[in-house]
C-alpha cells in the first residue's frame, strides 16, 4: 500500500491560521490511519509560521498576509519540506486542504482578502504536482480512494 501525505488540519490538528483544525471525519481516513498509511504534514508550520498566524493569500506570485506582510519565503520553505518528505517516504499521493495558499488543489483565495475564491493551486500543491505526486483535495477523497484501490 502507498503512504499518503495528508494536511494535518484535515486530521483535526489545530495548525490552521486561526489555531483550529478541520477534521475530516470519514471511514476511509480512519482505515488509512489504522493501516498506518497517513503521513500528516502542515507546510505552513514546517515553513516556520506560528499558530495562530495572520491569514495569507496568494497575490502576484507572492503570499501576503491581511496586514501586508510577505510570507512567501515561509510558504516556499514549507512546500520544499513537503516535497522532501514525499521523496524520503516514496509518497506519490497527497490529500490537501482546498483553498489554502499552501494546499489548495483546485481553488485559492484571490489575494484581496475579501473571501473570493478563484481557480488556482497553493504553493505546496503546485510543487508536489510538478514533481509527479498526485494531489487531491478533501472534496476529492472518493477519487483518491478509488485511485489507491
Amino acid at each position: 500500500m502507498h503512504k499518503i501525505l495528508i494536511s494535518s488540519c484535515l486530521l483535526g490538528t489545530p495548525v490552521r491560521y486561526d489555531g483550529t483544525g478541520q477534521q475530516l471525519l470519514h471511514p476511509q481516513i480512519m482505515a488509512w490511519q489504522q493501516q498506518k498509511l497517513i503521513v500528516p504534514f502542515c507546510p505552513e508550520v514546517a515553513g516556520g509560521l506560528p499558530i495562530p498566524r495572520d491569514p495569507a493569500e496568494i497575490s502576484n506570485d507572492k503570499v501576503i498576509t491581511n496586514i501586508g506582510d510577505d510570507v512567501t519565503a515561509e510558504f516556499k520553505l514549507g512546500a520544499r519540506k513537503a516535497l522532501q518528505l514525499c521523496q524520503q517516504h516514496n509518497i506519490r499521493f497527497a490529500l490537501l486542504k482546498e483553498s489554502s495558499p499552501s494546499c489548495g488543489r483546485n481553488t485559492i483565495y484571490d489575494g484581496s482578502h475579501s473571501g473570493t475564491k478563484v481557480k488556482g493551486m497553493g504553493l505546496t500543491a503546485s510543487l508536489l504536482e510538478k514533481n509527479g505526486i498526485q494531489v487531491f483535495s478533501e472534496q476529492q477523497l472518493p477519487a483518491l480512494a478509488q485511485t489507491l484501490a
